[in-house]
């Protein structure tokens, strides 16, 4: 810890640093839930079975842009390549990493402000995140953010990414089974 460091009690629900507020997340609906657990459970699949890094739910990551403090940031998923930090790193230092997760997801609540939502995605960005992942339950779409620009996926297609090679998440049975 720093005098260049946000640091925020730990909370339930957790709180993280946006658009310079302390925010806190909010506690899920079924439909967040479900799609949580299923985008996780996909992604810890693949990640242990290719070892390719580590898979939490709402994991505390101290996330720091270039030039700016380091604030903490909780995604809905969280990806950390082994790359990134490597399997052999000591706990300490992947317990609440400093750094942006690899790939984030985010599950949109209903009281999520698209500007909170913009923030934490630039800040994911900005700090060296390939991907951000932004799952829209009401209209059943998943926005893709990289820093090359931004795309929405839909039913019908799927979730892929080069900085997750070899995974593919069906977008369409995603919502289906979210729904059940």
């Amino acid at each position: 810890m720093s005098l260049h460091e946000i640091v925020l009690a730990e909370t339930k629900p957790e709180t993280e640093w946006v658009r310079g507020r302390a925010l806190q997340k909010m506690s899920p609906t079924y439909s967040h839930a479900a799609l949580q657990l299923l985008i996780a459970a996909a992604l810890r699949e693949w990640a242990d079975a290719g070892g390719h890094g580590r898979v939490g739910t709402e994991w505390r990551f101290r996330v720091a842009p270039p030039g700016e403090i380091v604030r903490p940031l909780v995604p809905d998923v969280a990806y950390l390549s082994y790359a990134s930090l490597p399997r052999a790193a000591p706990p300490e230092s992947f317990e609440v990493p400093l750094g942006a997760p690899t790939v984030a997801f985010e599950i949109l609540s209903p009281d999520d402000r698209p500007g909170d939502i913009a923030d934490k995605v630039a800040t994911y960005l900005a700090a060296g995140s390939a991907a951000i992942f932004v799952v829209d339950p009401k209209r059943a779409t998943v926005g893709c953010h990289e820093r090359a620009g931004a795309r929405t996926l839909r039913a019908g297609g799927p979730l892929t990414h080069a900085a997750l090679p070899g995974f593919s998440l069906d977008i369409g049975a995603l919502f289906e089974r979210a729904a059940r």
